[in-house]
């Protein structure tokens, strides 16, 4: 079933879907851009708001979503991890707003690593809650492009084929229970409770899987079980990943799926944002985990 059909099926709100649907169809684009754009892997010379390095690619899935976006006027408010600051779209048709991290582990590009698209849908304005969001995707560039979402009746994974149709791949995924962990941050720099979490992970026999790249890491925890994790460490107790184009879409998903979230202490979707570059330690993965790391923190 292709995924224009499955949404009309599971009865996503019309707008909503087209918007799904909409977002979906700037995965070519955006893979296209792969031909012209990974030759090139050095910086642009520009920076964004957390002050890394853009590359042409980040710059071009950035320019890809954001004219999509106003052209269609299909949101209101459109917020991305290379805009440093949220862009209000005249006239729109829908009061949606988005937020997007174009590309998700662009550092790898230059060794072909997987890298994909995080997309958050809200029925407003968005500096929210997480648990605001009504929808949530990634789109996942590896050797299949993958497309992966919820619109809270369920995750539902799609895969797009020769002919451009994103097709049904896995219907209703459940996170299953596993042993991977995908642990962030130099070990010298763990905090206390946070080390003795991972030390009994690996005495569990955890396996570690640590890509550099969020969404692909989450979506292997998705599938297989286990937890993926960036905390706050030594110089950045406040962590390193942002709330609103990382932790809430992802953190959406997994929890659809039967997982859970935390910033070590509680549910981090339940954060009002106070500004579009607020960051979090994020914990992301099975109830177990998650509940282990939050007794860990409680006990110091």
């Amino acid at each position: 079933m292709i995924l224009e059909d499955f949404l009309i099926q599971s009865g996503t709100e019309k707008n909503l879907a087209g918007l799904i649907l909409f977002l979906s169809e700037q995965a070519g684009p955006v893979r296209q851009g792969f031909l012209t754009h990974c030759m090139n892997t050095s910086a642009c010379g520009t920076q964004n708001m957390f002050g890394e390095d853009q590359k042409p690619l980040d710059k071009y899935a950035d320019d890809v979503f954001i004219d999509a976006l106003k052209k269609s006027r299909l949101v209101r408010y459109i917020a991305t991890e290379e805009q440093d600051r949220i862009i209000e779209v005249k006239d729109a048709k829908n009061n949606f707003g988005v937020v997007i991290d174009p590309l998700d582990g662009s550092s790898l590009i230059d060794v072909n690593l997987c890298v994909g698209s995080i997309i958050g849908i809200y029925p407003g304005h968005v500096l929210e809650k997480g648990t605001k969001m009504i929808a949530a995707l990634y789109i996942l560039y590896g050797p299949l492009t993958l497309l992966t979402y919820t619109a809270g009746n369920g995750v539902h994974e799609f895969v797009k084929t020769e002919t451009g149709e994103f097709v049904l791949r896995h219907k209703d995924i459940r996170i299953p229970e596993g042993k991977i962990h995908s642990p962030g941050a130099l070990r010298r720099d763990y905090l206390v409770a946070h080390a003795r979490w991972i030390g009994h992970l690996e005495s569990e026999g955890y396996k570690l899987r640590f890509s550099g790249c969020f969404v692909a890491d989450v979506h292997q925890i998705l599938h297989k079980g286990g937890v993926f994790t960036y905390p706050g460490y030594k110089g950045k107790e406040t962590g390193k990943l942002r709330l609103l184009y990382e932790a809430n879409p992802m953190g959406m998903i997994i929890c659809e799926a039967g997982g859970a979230v935390s910033n070590g202490t509680s549910d981090f979707r339940e954060i009002k944002p106070d500004s579009i570059d607020q960051v979090t330690p994020i914990y992301i993965g099975g109830k177990k985990e998650i509940g282990q790391i939050e007794k860990y923190m409680r006990e110091g």
